[in-house]
């Protein structure tokens, strides 16, 4: 369930891929709300939002550059993309059905924002299509929300005693990486990002406590995931991969950690 949060982030931060593959019941979503920026306020023109009793539990979540369809899909996972939402425990107050219950969803941007779209950056674009989705869902289930800080369970990232590991990435290079079950291939990727991509998977929020600020690096992270862990070919846990291979470390601790109340959402209006 951990790497079906990690699969919806991805496409949030990535518009335009192929179809995601979405675990049962469980969404996901890159855990701050995105910030207010100066450039023209997108919305979808049409949203279709239909109640699917199929009884069948595989879900789906594609992107494309002017909508994103949703097939059989909890409404979980609009609100975890919408506010950011990596683990549970940033989130508290969601009806029961918003769990269970499963829609087909269609949201569609006319001509003119479409053509706007095209011109963001794909930073620019993961934060407007939050708000977009927070618009979506303030329009047709009246979600309410608020914020709270909390002192929950985190994990510090530091540089572990062997010391750093990864290849620093050329400064012109592009951020790309790939994120699988068991495997992180990154090339020119933050160490706010690769915090933010595991995050889902510890099931903690990760702490840069690295100090390496925002320089880029390469690296190709494998390990088995802990369902596997036991069998002949098992490898390293996450843990032991993340100092073994990137010469880092994930240290238990509590900090302050940016919550999502919600106060009020209703099952959506029809059509």
């Amino acid at each position: 369930m951990r790497a079906s949060r990690t699969a919806l982030l991805l496409t949030l931060l990535f518009v335009a891929v192929p179809t995601v593959t979405l675990s049962p019941a469980r969404a996901q979503t890159p855990a701050a709300a995105p910030a207010q920026t100066e450039q023209k306020t997108f919305a979808y023109e049409v949203v279709s939002i239909t109640p699917r009793k199929s009884g069948d539990e595989s879900s789906s979540w594609r992107t494309a550059t002017d909508r994103i369809v949703m097939t059989n899909v909890p409404l979980i996972s609009l609100v975890y993309s919408a506010y950011h939402i990596i683990i549970d425990d940033q989130i508290s107050g969601l009806p029961g059905w918003a769990r269970s219950d499963r829609y087909d969803i269609q949201a569609k941007m006319d001509e003119q924002a479409t053509a706007a779209w095209k011109n963001l950056t794909r930073q620019e674009q993961s934060q407007q299509q939050q708000l977009m989705i927070q618009a979506l869902l303030a329009d047709r289930c009246q979600l309410k929300v608020h914020r709270e800080t909390k002192q929950l369970p985190v994990y510090d990232l530091v540089i572990a005693k062997g010391g750093l590991k990864m290849k620093e990435a050329k400064a012109a290079a592009d951020s790309r990486y790939m994120f699988g079950p068991g495997h992180f291939n990154a090339q020119s990727v933050s160490i706010e990002s690769l915090s933010s991509s595991l995050s889902g998977e510890v099931g903690r929020i990760i702490v840069d406590k690295t100090g390496l600020g925002e320089k880029k690096f390469e690296f190709d992270l494998k390990w088995t995931p802990d369902d596997q862990q036991g069998t002949a070919d098992a490898g390293p846990s996450l843990f032991a991969a993340i100092e073994e291979q990137l010469g880092l470390k994930l240290v238990s601790s509590r900090g302050p950690v940016e919550t999502v109340v919600v106060d009020h959402m209703e099952k959506p209006s029809e059509n």
